[in-house]
């Protein structure tokens, strides 16, 4: 065989993107991505087993993918992979008997090999890896696993403890992806701030941080996934000493804002997260910040609510997530007493939601008529001549995006544009 006709579909977070991006990789050159799973030799689906939303997507993709391929003939293989795999590996293999492939995510690496057994496929020499995202970013993933324990997570326990990768392999990697035309790197781990305590060496992310911002052809830098207790007076310091290309944008997933909460989530930071929001303030007064919040925690009181709404509309944050808790199997939160039902997690996301949606459109506005640098990601699919891309507080796949349209402009250029109109969560921009 001298192409292996992939279709690929990869669920849940960016990370999962990534491991997805080396496994194609190891295909070597001779791999051609397909837009229809009819289409393929290979179908391979990475999944996703954080919450119980993302289990139940997991399974119904791969459903719909066994009875899309039912009647081909001659089938493709179909390969499931990632957190689903590693959460409930053996009753997989049970339910789903027309899956011809399960790999765990440690065996990732050797998936082609353990398809040549399906197909006549010869293995080729490894290459870095197939970039999936848009033109104007990449990914990278400088750790796999968390050390943390909080209390509703199973992270943990699918992914592992904290696994840095090699400063070398990290630097390979990120070089990579610049020569592929990426302006932007997208720094990601579960906890970015913990790189390099397995390493033993506590300057270790200052240090890579130090070589990634060297790299020529780099314009953004950004960090996702910062824990509010690695964000210490002395590294907020070395952030603001870094400079260009580091853009001042915190991802930091407080998840709540009372500390009795915060307590019994048992999360690494269990203060009151305002100290954490002015500290960061202190070094970047015009810090984009995001968060993600979870309601109706197993005994989380109107007092407690009223604690994180009003944290919401203090602290104005640029972007923001809301999750209901999940009472997922294996985790601690599970078992408690107090469980909030639904249709209150409901209400009290929708009421945290409603408040993010006026401050998100209030601080949009401040930018109406300013010219901003806009990343080109890709082409609109719906309207000829429209492009999608971002500002500098807009991050890929979980913010707003700025929609753009102008002569010249084209996917992954930086283009300096006049913001036009401003709504809700998105940008308009006229080059």
């Amino acid at each position: 065989m001298n192409t292996v006709h992939i279709h690929t579909i990869s669920l849940g977070c960016p990370k999962n993107q990534v491991d997805t991006e080396w496994i194609l990789g190891n295909f070597g050159r001779n791999i051609a991505l397909v837009p229809n799973p009819s289409q393929a030799d290979v179908v391979l689906i990475n999944t996703c087993g954080f919450i119980e939303p993302a289990v139940s997507e997991s399974l119904e993709v791969i459903l719909d993918v066994i009875q899309e391929i039912s009647t081909l003939n001659p089938k493709p293989v179909l390969v499931v992979t990632g957190c689903l795999v590693n959460r409930y590996g053996q009753s997989l293999e049970q339910e789903l008997p027309e899956v011809d492939l399960f790999v765990d995510i440690a065996n990732q690496p050797e998936l082609i090999h353990k398809l040549t057994h399906k197909i006549p496929l010869k293995p080729q020499t490894a290459k870095k890896r197939l970039l999936t995202t848009a033109s104007g970013y990449a990914y990278i993933k400088i750790a796999e696993g968390c050390n943390n324990q909080c209390r509703f997570c199973t992270i943990p326990s699918i992914r592992g403890p904290l696994h840095s990768r090699s400063m070398d392999k990290i630097i390979d990697d990120a070089k990579f992806c610049l020569d592929q035309g990426r302006k932007e790197l997208v720094i990601i781990a579960q906890d970015v701030t913990a790189y390099g305590q397995d390493l033993r060496d506590p300057h270790a992310l200052k240090k890579l941080l130090e070589k990634l911002a060297l790299l020529p052809g780099l314009e953004w830098l950004r960090l996702m996934y910062l824990y509010p207790a690695g964000l210490t007076q002395d590294f907020l310091q070395f952030l603001a000493h870094l400079g260009t290309p580091f853009i001042p944008y915190f991802d930091i997933p407080f998840q709540h804002a009372h500390p009795e909460i915060l307590s019994a989530m048992g999360r690494p930071f269990q203060h009151d997260p305002r100290k954490i929001i002015d500290r960061v303030r202190s070094f970047f007064p015009q810090a984009a910040l995001r968060t993600t919040c979870i309601v109706g925690y197993p005994g989380e009181t109107d007092q407690h609510f009223q604690a994180l709404e009003n944290f919401v509309r203090d602290v104005q944050f640029t972007h923001l997530g809301v999750f209901p808790f999940y009472p997922e199997e294996g985790v601690h939160a599970t078992l408690l007493p107090d469980q909030i039902p639904s249709v209150i997690k409901e209400e009290r996301r929708h009421r945290i939601m409603s408040i993010q949606a006026e401050i998100s459109q209030n601080y949009l506005e401040q930018f109406a008529f300013q010219d901003l640098d806009v990343l080109i990601d890709q082409a609109n699919d719906e309207w000829p001549g429209l492009y999608e891309g971002r500002v500098w507080f807009q991050a890929p796949e979980v913010d707003g995006l700025t929609y753009i349209s102008g002569a010249d402009v084209a996917p992954g250029q930086m283009i300096k544009a006049t913001i036009d109109e401003t709504k809700t969560y998105d940008l308009v921009a006229l080059a």
